[in-house]
């Protein structure tokens, strides 16, 4: 194994080991037993608290609390250490109780196809209690609780079962059944469900709790193979009909868990304070404010606490998270996929980023910095604390968490503007948005139209023409953020669901003019992307900056029937791929607002 695993030796402790073998290898087990918080729930084990108290040195004191039986416990929780797909271990000072402490450890080797499971358990006596309890009962019930629990793993890794483990979810009263028959009713009515509305009932009536105190739209479509932007309009809908609740998540950026949490825009505070990283930071939709749903109270109420705060996947973008002693060094055997990653402390400390290829590389750790040198040897990671204190080191990857509905994509989405209208920030208030693509339409010569056909007739048909346009909007995942006169600005969290939208308008307009009586309406369009910031105008959330302005000047350069957007914009390939075969000739003009010529690009179909 990755060096020596220091294991505790403290007296009158005892351990024994259990083993398991599995037909499936380690990274097909990993995920499902590593889940530390859905194992203990599953053993029946009650959820705690963790209480974080930041020490002198930069670290975090953890302190958990749990009524047991007749024990109200209390302990030290020690940072989990694990190498992904291969160990992990837990352990617990108690500070009062029958015992003294507890660790818990579990050891991944590959063995042909599947993989040999180890799972120690080590714990001393506190008190005659304690004796009693490790000279009897404790371990063959651990081993029991273990072994049953593999089998389970075992299972749901060959298909033959639909949850990692075997739960049973609370009973659902008669009431409640058809409050939630009724729902998926107007769910399903609504267009928004999808035919999923019963899918998603039954989830939320029967998974375990540690997968419902948040539920991830990205992660539902994953496991459901479903679309994205299906999947999200159901959850939006669910909240709106009552099954679900909707609540704004603000994720650290360094642990990548919410560490506040509100059910209103207006009342999202403008930072927060993450105890575990003991780091304080500000929010950004695009980055790291996140829209998450949970059961409603009335539908399922999930019990206040955590069943593991600290496990493997509770963080799955870390693959390295051991404590290192002053002056220990470590050699770890793991295979890390090619890509960017992050060595930092969990104590707030230094950080460096490194790109692996082919070899891991060595990380060091110095008072006042990290480093991460040269590799050494192909899929060995080095580490070693210089710093004088103990640290724990972190290896992970650079993504975020691919499963968050950030704030700006679900923002720019026509069905969260229509259903919850009522969703904006407080009068004053504004958030930076890292991202966003904006299209700018308008009519050309409208205001002959106006003359040609008279006010009435016009009005109409420029409302038709509005609804003509929202609808192409909202099929590619955007949302219209207002009409200005004859014009309307829309937001995309994605840039070629914005140039899809735009080739559709621009392509489907001749059909739109043929249905409206062959009147011969001409739309400009512009497009660009960039960093703006949310605000609240006129009641409803809107985006202000500089890069709406270009928007709105590039949409002036178009000359009816064609498409201008950014250099900048075409220059991802995603767009280029989209335009194959299109005119794409480069201009370049002084705008206003612009200190400095802005170059573009018209496309013609």
């Amino acid at each position: 194994m990755d060096g020596e695993i220091p294991l505790d030796t403290r007296k009158d402790g005892q351990s024994r080991t259990f083993v398991r073998h599995f037909q499936h290898p380690p990274e097909v087990i990993w995920p499902i037993l590593s889940d530390t918080a859905r194992y203990n729930e599953a053993a029946k084990l009650p959820k705690h608290s963790i209480e974080e108290i930041p020490q002198d040195d930069g670290s975090v004191r953890y302190i958990g609390r749990a009524k047991f039986g007749p024990f109200a416990l209390v302990w030290d929780d020690k940072p989990v250490n694990w190498v992904a797909n291969r160990w992990f271990r837990h352990c617990r000072d108690m500070q009062n109780g029958p015992l003294a402490y507890l660790c818990a450890m579990l050891t991944l080797e590959r063995d042909g196809e599947g993989c040999r499971g180890e799972y120690r358990v080590d714990a001393a006596p506190a008190n005659a209690l304690g004796r009693l309890m490790l000279a009897t009962r404790f371990f063959p019930t651990t081993e029991k609780m273990f072994l049953g629990l593999a089998a389970e793993a075992e299972r749901f890794a060959a298909g033959a079962s639909p949850m990692p483990f075997e739960y049973q979810a609370p009973p659902v009263a008669p009431a409640v059944a058809e409050r939630v028959a009724r729902m998926v009713e107007q769910i399903e009515a609504s267009k928004r469900g999808h035919g999923m509305a019963q899918r998603l009932a039954d989830y939320i009536l029967q998974a375990q709790e540690v997968d419902l105190v948040r539920v991830r739209p990205l992660r539902l479509a994953r496991d459901w193979d479903a679309a994205p932007q299906d999947t999200i309009e159901l959850c939006l809908e669910s909240a709106r009909a009552g099954l679900l609740s909707l609540r704004w998540d603000l994720l650290c950026p360094r642990c990548r868990i919410g560490k506040a949490a509100v059910e209103a825009l207006d009342a999202l505070p403008s930072g927060a304070h993450c105890g575990t990283c003991n780091i304080s930071y500000d929010r950004d939709f695009s980055r790291n404010v996140e829209v998450a749903f949970a059961p409603a109270t009335q539908v399922r109420p999930i019990e206040a606490g955590e069943y593991c705060l600290f496990g493997p996947m509770s963080t799955p973008h870390i693959w390295v998270q051991i404590t290192l002693a002053p002056g220990e060094r470590r050699d770890i055997e793991i295979k890390l996929p090619p890509g960017p990653y992050r060595a930092r402390t969990l104590e707030l400390g230094p950080e460096t980023d490194f790109e692996v290829e082919t070899f891991a590389p060595e990380i060091v750790l110095e008072a006042g910095s990290i480093r991460a040198d040269g590799s050494r040897r192909a899929e060995v990671l080095t580490l070693e604390n210089r710093s004088g204190l103990s640290k724990t080191l972190i290896v992970e990857e650079l993504r975020w968490v691919r499963d968050a509905l950030t704030a700006d994509r679900v923002t720019a989405m026509q069905a969260f503007r229509d259903l919850f209208s009522d969703q904006v920030l407080r009068p004053g208030d504004e958030v930076s948005v890292g991202r966003v693509t904006l299209m700018f339409t308008d009519l050309r010569g409208s205001t002959a139209l106006y003359s040609d056909v008279g006010d009435a007739t016009a009005y109409h048909l420029v409302r038709e023409h509005f609804a003509f346009l929202a609808a192409i909007v909202r099929a590619h995942g955007g949302a219209v953020v207002k009409t200005i006169g004859d014009a309307i600005m829309a937001a995309f969290s994605d840039p070629a669901d914005a140039l899809r939208a735009a080739l559709e308008a621009q392509r489907e307009v001749e059909s739109f003019n043929r249905a409206s009586g062959g009147r011969d309406l001409v739309i400009k369009l512009g497009l660009h992307e960039g960093p703006c910031i949310a605000v609240t105008l006129n009641g409803r959330l809107d985006y202000f900056g500089t890069s709406v302005n270009m928007a709105a000047r590039l949409q002036g350069e178009s000359r009816g029937g064609d498409i201008v957007l950014s250099k900048d914009l075409l220059a991802n390939p995603a767009l280029g791929a989209l335009l194959g075969g299109m005119a794409v000739a480069e201009e370049s003009v002084r705008l206003k607002g612009f200190a400095e010529p802005v170059s573009f690009c018209r496309v013609t179909l």
